[in-house]
């Protein structure tokens, strides 16, 4: 299971190269994974109907309990036959029809992959990991490349829905496994939890899974998403995003059927959402709203009978999840034929297309009348199980669940018949519609789909085969005195009787459709969740409008004012409540120390005084200098080493911003009661600091711990400690902070409005410039390059000779020394962050000569690519040791035989330091390019605490 998932991300990172050079290859290489999947379902189908589970376990974080565990089990089974079976027919589909689209071919099968691990997953938090990783998805699909506010509107609708009801449904997981004591789904199963707070985490999870499966007051985001291109609609509307809900539901009912919200919730919540979709299906014009909103209905349906908790319910919900990813898949592809071939989806415009295209009619008919519930369809054979199990239901409320699915069922038949009316019949008074040809590409996937349901429903016995192991788990109740079996002929029953009367009344009400509409326009509005979602994201904006208009005032001393008073507060405020033992204080270890504290003493009381800007931060980087030599003097020289590269480069950075800001603090000085605040608070903030510093050393700090990673060190291929400790032991630490270093740099360069893009990006000289003349040459003899090809294009005045001299000398040598600090960083001070912050100097070198342009000059790429790529490598090395059965992070050494240089040790956590490596200089250019191209605009900045009153704004 692990390796089909590693399978699904490996083939999506190279189907955008491929699409680029084989279009349509691409697409058939994309459905490899999921047809494998399926292929690997087919050989253990046997074994795990016959009761055999297939269990895989990867550790992740031993320690902290958190374990990738796979499992599958008979609703796995039929899970997986549902995402990869009808993933793998889309993709095929959108051979034909996203040609070249390497971009969604990659990410459909991402999710098809992230699916795979969702339905087999074991473990609740890695469920939810999985959940939201659709989320995340989905919303890339949904927006597209750049096609336009509709498309991110309708993106953002979804992924906010979704991501809150996540959210949720992750506090319920965290309930549900602290109440039951587990996490594993199938221990849950088998001894549910009862008592305590099983109550609001069953209903946390039930809000997760209404948001996920568009369920009533949620359901807005789906209809919305149908801006999405069609095969994208296909799958993720129909056959997997939205299951993820429905399957959550299936998996956790024989756990907390019994738990009080429970079947109250799923039977109301299911049930109105059938009805009250449908009933919107029915007023829609476009073909692929009408199935959209069809689909909302039909998983209020599911969530409803696999929610109810009984053996029939779920058998029914089996039945029917099986069929509606056949139909709802079909119909959603259909429609993408009839707008590829015609150049609309509104049914008003649309007349004969059914005589131009039969076998795409014939198919999507045979879909619509499995939808409708038809016999002898395999919808036909989940609507029957489904009356007969709520009509012998043995809970309380039953007739009322009965007449809702009657309701909602006739609706449905009368939609369904509203779709192959609108698409393929011929319809007076409109024109007929001349589509062009259909691909064959296009139209044997939507056969094949649509072939399923006679299949499946002729042959009931190996459908009964694939779903009764599920609705016979142990928790689901069996009705009084009925074993309900699946098969086409139960003789004349009270559900047949109702199924019947459901398929006339709902062909009546089709055919009744023009009054029926005059009667609709005089009811009132139903609710609207489009419309509850609008008003909830409006009152969201007017609070954040509110609050910021009344907390963001512009003012640098204020927004320090807050935090450092929170820090005193909060966390000064719980150390001072339980004060630690004080520890024995030592004034110094080393002499050297007393003359690094009178620096680091007298630059702060300098500080306090001065008046220029300049000084200020000169005295601010003495500071930094001397705390890094009081590092040097412990014996942290790897701590020491960093400490002085960030104080350098902040240092060149301050002057930067120094360049665009007056020369002087405030001319006119504040009020006493400000200096007396901004004193106290600064005091308050400093004492804290120092007492939480003198409080650490009298913490229970473990030195068996510190021993161990020493002793332990050279197993990781490092023989420095601190390296060892960033780039092995402690290593998922270091990757989210480079991840934060890599989102706070963006965020400083929108702020700045830096922007940088590869068309903009300066690679080489200017044809036409002195530089570019430069590189022509005209006699052997002469210079072919200039010192700095791009400092040629400055003023003389501007200019420094010497200094561009020494700078084209110090270059290279800069990064060799960075690269010397990366490798070196295993056996002595360096190491991946520090030759970053020496390479990112380099490049700062190069600015203060040339300016941006110069800088940039070396680079082929820009440096979001430099550090995206950072940040990639990182994480595929930290996840490659899944591929080989190892966790996560793991690190390997092995040797190399060079000839002549001899044997080279090689460890693959040096890959993960260049992931660092490059993802901090790809930060350093990133803020030291924002800073340029907003000095380069020329205007003069005035903090806002500093302008008069009548010009702050």
């Amino acid at each position: 299971m692990l390796a089909l998932f590693a399978l699904h991300a490996v083939v999506a990172a190279f189907l955008p190269w491929l699409a680029a050079r084989a279009p349509r290859a691409a697409w058939y290489v994309a459905a490899l994974p999921p047809l494998a999947a399926v292929g690997w379902a087919g050989w253990h189908t046997s074994a795990v109907l016959d009761g055999r589970t297939l269990n895989e376990t990867l550790s992740w974080a031993p320690a902290l309990n958190l374990t990738i565990e796979l499992r599958l089990d008979p609703l796995s089974l039929l899970m997986v036959y549902v995402v990869s079976g009808v993933g793998a027919l889309v993709l095929l589909y959108c051979a034909r029809y996203l040609p070249g689209a390497g971009r969604e071919a990659a990410l459909l099968l991402l999710f098809a992959g992230v699916m795979f691990g969702l339905v087999t997953a074991d473990q609740l938090i890695a469920l939810y990991v999985f959940w939201e990783l659709t989320s995340v998805i989905s919303f890339l699909l949904i927006s597209g490349r750049s096609e336009g506010s509709d498309h991110r509107r309708a993106a953002e609708q979804a992924l906010l829905t979704t991501a809150a009801g996540g959210l949720a449904m992750l506090f319920g997981f965290i309930l549900l496994g602290a109440e039951a004591g587990t996490y594993r789904v199938s221990e849950l199963v088998a001894d549910p939890p009862s008592g305590g707070l099983t109550w609001l985490a069953a209903t946390l999870i039930l809000l997760g899974a209404f948001a996920k499966s568009a369920q009533i007051p949620f359901s807005a985001w789906l209809p919305a998403a149908m801006v999405a291109p069609t095969p994208v609609s296909a799958y993720l509307h129909a056959a997997a995003m939205v299951k993820a809900g429905v399957y959550l539901v299936a998996r956790l009912t024989p756990a907390l059927e019994g738990v009080g919200p429970w079947r109250p919730a799923v039977l109301a919540v299911g049930l109105t959402t059938m009805v009250v979709a449908a009933w919107r299906a029915l007023r829609q014009n476009d073909l692929k709203l009408l199935i959209a909103y069809g689909t909302v209905s039909e998983l209020g349906m599911l969530i409803a009978l696999l929610g109810a908790g009984t053996r029939t319910s779920a058998l029914a919900g089996e039945e029917m999840l099986l069929a509606h990813a056949a139909f709802k898949s079909s119909l959603f592809l259909t429609v993408g034929v009839v707008e590829k071939t015609t150049g609309t989806r509104d049914l008003t415009r649309l007349s004969g297309v059914g005589r131009r295209l039969p076998l795409l009619a014939v198919a999507a008919t045979v879909s619509a009348a499995s939808m409708a519930g038809l016999p002898p369809l395999v919808g036909y054979l989940g609507k029957e199980a489904a009356f007969d199990g709520l009509w012998h239901a043995p809970f309380a409320g039953g007739v009322w669940a009965v007449a809702g699915m009657a309701l909602g069922s006739l609706l449905t038949v009368a939609y369904s018949a509203r779709f192959v009316w609108g698409a393929f019949a011929r319809k007076p008074g409109i024109p007929e519609t001349e589509p062009g040809p259909a691909a064959l590409g296009l139209l044997w996937p939507i056969c094949l789909l649509a072939a399923a349901a006679p299949v499946l429903g002729v042959w009931y016995a190996g459908t009964a085969r694939l779903v009764e192991p599920y609705a016979d788990t142990p928790g689901l109740m069996v009705g009084e005195g009925h074993a309900y079996a699946v098969k086409l002929w139960h003789g004349v029953t009270a559900p047949l009787v109702l199924s019947v009367t459901m398929i006339v009344l709902g062909l009546v009400l089709h055919q009744a459709r023009l009054p029926v509409e005059r009667v609709r326009r005089r009811m009132p509005r139903l609710p609207d969740s489009q419309r509850g979602y609008d008003l909830t994201v409006h009152g969201v904006d007017h609070a954040a409008t509110w609050l910021t208009r009344h907390t963001q005032v512009g003012s640098l001393p204020f927004y320090l004012t807050v935090l450092l008073v929170t820090v005193v507060a909060v966390p000064g405020g719980t150390l001072l409540s339980h004060p630690p033992d004080w520890p024995e204080v030592v004034g110094w270890h080393s002499l050297m120390e007393l003359p690094l504290g009178v620096v680091v003493l007298s630059a702060l009381g300098g500080l306090v005084v001065a008046r220029h800007r300049l000084t200020a931060v000169l005295l601010v980087g003495a500071v930094g200098y001397g705390v890094a030599g009081l590092f040097l003097v412990q014996g942290a020289p790897d701590l020491a080493l960093t400490q002085f590269l960030v104080e350098t480069l902040t240092l060149v950075i301050f002057v930067l911003v120094l360049r665009r800001l007056p020369s002087n603090f405030t001319p006119e000085r504040p009020s006493s009661r400000g200096r007396l605040l901004r004193a106290g608070v600064a005091l308050a903030a400093g004492g804290c600091v120092a007492y939480f510093a003198v409080s650490a050393t009298a913490a229970g700090n473990s030195l068996e711990l510190s021993e161990t990673i020493v002793e332990r060190a050279p197993e990781t291929g490092a023989y420095n400690a601190v390296n060892a400790l960033l780039v092995d032991f402690r290593a998922l630490d270091t990757l989210g902070e480079i991840s934060v270093l890599l989102v706070t740099a963006i965020g400083a360069g929108s702020l700045l409005g830096y922007r940088s893009s590869r068309r903009q990006w300066p690679t080489g000289p200017r044809d036409g410039s002195r530089a570019a003349r430069a590189f022509r040459g005209i006699h052997w003899d002469v210079p072919r390059e200039p010192w700095l090809p791009e400092a040629d294009e400055l003023p003389r005045r501007d200019r420094s000779l010497l200094l561009e001299v020494v700078v084209r000398a110090l270059f290279p040598a800069v990064l060799v020394l960075s690269v010397y600090l990366l490798f070196a960083g295993h056996y002595r001070p360096g190491g991946g962050f520090a030759g970053g912050l020496v390479a990112g100097q380099a490049f700062t070198l190069r600015y203060l000569v040339g300016r941006r342009a110069e800088a940039a000059f070396p680079l082929p790429i820009t440096p979001r690519a430099v550090a995206g790529g950072g940040l990639a490598l990182a994480a595929l090395v930290a996840l490659a040791p899944l591929a080989f059965g190892r966790p996560p992070l793991y690190s390997a050494s092995f040797e190399l035989a060079i000839p002549l240089l001899g044997d080279l040790k090689v460890v693959t956590n040096v890959f993960f330091d260049l992931g660092v490596y490059l993802l901090v200089l790809g930060v350093c250019l990133k803020l030291l390019f924002a800073l340029a191209q907003a000095r380069d605009a020329g205007d003069t900045l005035v903090p806002y605490h500093e302008r008069p009153r009548g010009v702050r704004g």
